[in-house]
């Protein structure tokens, strides 16, 4: 069996959580955490949105990154003595997304899908529910078939889609939650769909402001 050189392994996310109290070791405080992303990566453009969404302009700031990284290993010089701040000897690149800790100078999370959370849940409340009490599940099925559209099953995949959308505004209930953000940026980053229900869908959504501003900065 071939073994990928070390250099083109993927490097495992960092993944620290902001839990609900001090105990935890990183709690929700205003102010205390940054956002360090570009709106040209999906990843990115899925934290800006749900960022503005959330309305957390004034709780968490956001310092946004060049679409081009400027390290020849696709790293970001800015992001550079976060994570060497956060692992000793960090093989790199420095990549964004990252939620980090502005009092201790070091990465809390590379992890997209937990940061999506943390974000949500520690910093929410009275704030839109993106992720609904019991609606987990279905979240989780839009994922899994958004991942089919960028990865090989788009077809069958966009169908299923289309014929949510020709049932119901939105993917989960009756308001946006976090499976319309996973499935407008992988729409976005598609292209126009051809099925009626979901080239409307894209085109409501666009209009938002939580959606319309992130793209500009792409």
């Amino acid at each position: 069996m071939s073994v990928a050189p070390l250099a083109t392994r993927p490097l495992p996310p960092l993944r620290g959580r902001i839990g609900p109290d001090a105990r935890s070791g990183h709690y929700a405080v205003p102010r205390r955490y940054r956002l360090y992303l570009s709106t040209a990566c999906p990843d990115g453009l899925r934290l800006a949105v749900t960022h503005a969404l959330l309305g957390l302009d004034a709780v968490l700031p956001v310092t946004h990154l060049p679409a081009v990284p400027d390290l020849p290993d696709g790293g970001h010089s800015r992001l550079l003595p976060l994570y060497e701040a956060s692992a000793h000897h960090h093989p790199g690149p420095a990549a964004a997304p990252v939620l980090a800790d502005d009092w201790s100078g070091r990465v809390v999370s590379t992890h997209v899908q937990d940061i999506l959370r943390d974000l949500a849940r520690s910093f929410g409340a009275g704030r839109p529910s993106l992720y609904p009490c019991g609606a987990e599940a279905e979240i989780e099925a839009v994922r899994r078939l958004c991942a089919r559209v960028r990865h090989g099953e788009p077809e069958a995949a966009l169908e299923e889609l289309e014929e949510r959308l020709g049932r119901s505004e939105y993917l989960v209930g009756s308001h946006i939650t976090a499976a319309d953000v996973e499935l407008w940026v992988t729409l976005v980053q598609l292209g126009t769909p051809e099925r009626p229900a979901l080239a409307a869908y894209v085109r409501r959504l666009s209009a938002h402001p939580a959606f319309s501003r992130p793209l500009d900065r792409g």
